[in-house]
Order: structure tokens, then C-alpha cells, then sequence
């Protein structure tokens, strides 16, 4: 039996390892001059600090078995499919709430007043990113 909390920790230090070696390509530069691959090694390495600390609990920890549920990877690509072809259609606004109430679903309990409140920290995060950093988001 696979325990759970192990598994998680080893992805997340597989996905922590790949992003962080493959931002090595990149010149770091120094925290007052940063380079391009600053940023992703940073966030690279409190990744893996997670990682590490999910796998302590795994040890020193009750033991879980890892279930594989099917349906929810299902739905959660199905959001993230959803997503995509909503923001190229009509806007990446309508995409989030429809990527949100997809995604949920897969959840254990589902509530569609957490959903809304979850959209809209993710559309403020979004029109944050559009008028504080001038990207270009097709948010309307």
C-alpha cells in the first residue's frame, strides 16, 4: 500500500527538482540584479521545502492510502480544457468562474458560495495582474 502523503511529497519534489534545474539554464544574477531564472528558482526551492515537509509527515505521521480517483482527474482536466477554450471564445473572465465551478466538483463537498468567492479572488488575482503588472489579459 502506498501511503499518500509520501506520494504527494515525491511529486511535488519531482515537480520541484524539474522547474528548479530547468531554471539553472537561465542566468540567476544576484537578489538586487535578479536574472530570468531567479524568480523560478526561488519558487522552485520553497516548493521543495514543502515537499520535504510533506514526506516528514508521511513518516512521522498516520498512514493514508493512496487512492487514485479517476472522475476527479477527469474533472479537473475537463476545467482546465474549459478554461482555455472559454478564454480564447469569449474572455478569460467567464473562463475562471466555468474553470471554478468544473473544478470543484471534484471536490467532497460542494458548495457554490465557496465557488463564487474562490472566482472572485481568482479575477481580482487576474485584474491585479492586468493593471499592477500591464499584462495582457483578454479579462473583458
Amino acid at each position: 500500500m502506498i501511503n499518500r502523503h509520501l506520494a504527494r511529497g515525491l511529486f511535488l519534489a519531482a515537480v520541484a527538482l524539474g522547474f528548479g534545474l530547468g531554471s539553472l539554464r537561465y542566468t540567476v544574477g544576484r537578489l538586487d540584479h535578479a536574472g530570468p531564472g531567479l524568480f523560478p528558482l526561488m519558487i522552485s526551492v520553497m516548493l521543495l521545502l514543502v515537499a520535504l515537509a510533506t514526506m516528514a509527515r508521511a513518516f512521522f505521521g498516520q498512514s493514508e492510502p493512496l487512492q487514485v480517483q479517476v472522475g476527479n482527474i477527469g474533472l479537473i482536466l475537463a476545467s482546465l480544457c474549459a478554461f482555455a477554450l472559454i478564454s480564447k471564445l469569449v474572455n478569460m473572465s467567464l473562463g475562471i468562474v466555468v474553470m471554478v465551478f468544473i473544478a470543484t466538483a471534484a471536490g467532497r463537498d460542494y458548495s457554490w458560495k465557496r465557488n463564487i468567492k474562490i472566482a472572485a479572488g481568482l479575477l481580482a488575482i487576474a485584474f491585479g495582474f492586468q493593471e499592477l503588472l500591464g499584462l495582457n489579459l483578454p479579462l473583458l
